[in-house]
């Protein structure tokens, strides 16, 4: 079949684009756990700003890696996009189950590695994604898949801080002030709870 007349495959670009909101959401979401932290650890400024250091460091080590690897062995070839991908979403999944025990030990550097192994995730999952969106259909279309794509990762964005603010806080009536580490726990474990299921949905 000539590959200009590929339909798109919707139902795994739809699991595909939950992907880009995963990224969108989580980034964002990070910005309502600085001041969480910088209360209940007693931060500065400065190290409060650690948790997206984290978070972002990890998409330079991770590329860093997989391209030296890749310098060996074409690691997308090897295993595919799909299992590569999935990858991704598990090691995103484990970071973000490691907030319970980071949150039971209270320990800010133990949820700086949480947030890092869910960046470290990311990272496989942006280098797969992209070229993936154009590979689930004709490659003429390849560039509107990856534009809603893009407007899903910035749906994401726009309200990943807004959900978690709400499950941590609340509203109207039963909104909280005080928050304690055991709030952040249910959150992140629904969250990676999402990336095992899309992964074995990829």
């Amino acid at each position: 079949m000539n590959s200009e007349n590929l339909q798109t495959k919707w139902g795994q670009f739809i699991s595909l684009i939950i992907v880009f909101f995963f990224w969108g959401f989580v980034g964002s979401a990070n910005d309502i756990l600085i001041p969480v932290f910088k209360k209940v650890f007693t931060l500065s400024q400065v190290q409060s700003q650690l948790v997206a250091w984290a978070f972002y460091a990890a998409y330079f080590v991770g590329s860093l890696i997989f391209f030296l690897v890749s310098l060996k062995s074409d690691v997308l070839q090897k295993f595919g996009y799909k299992k590569t991908l999935s990858t991704g979403l598990i090691i995103s999944a484990i970071g973000s189950f490691l907030f319970v025990p980071a949150a039971t030990m209270e320990s800010f550097p133990f949820f700086l590695t949480a947030l890092f192994i869910v960046g470290l995730g990311f990272s496989i999952q942006q280098i797969v994604a992209n070229p993936l969106a154009i590979k689930m259909g004709s490659p003429a279309t390849g560039a509107h898949r990856l534009t809603l794509a893009g407007g899903v990762n910035s749906f994401g964005t726009t309200l990943g801080a807004i959900l978690l603010a709400i499950a941590l806080f609340g509203m109207g009536d039963n909104k909280k002030t005080n928050l304690s580490l055991e709030d952040i726990k249910l959150p992140f474990i629904i969250l990676g709870i999402a990336f095992i299921a899309v992964a074995i949905f990829m």
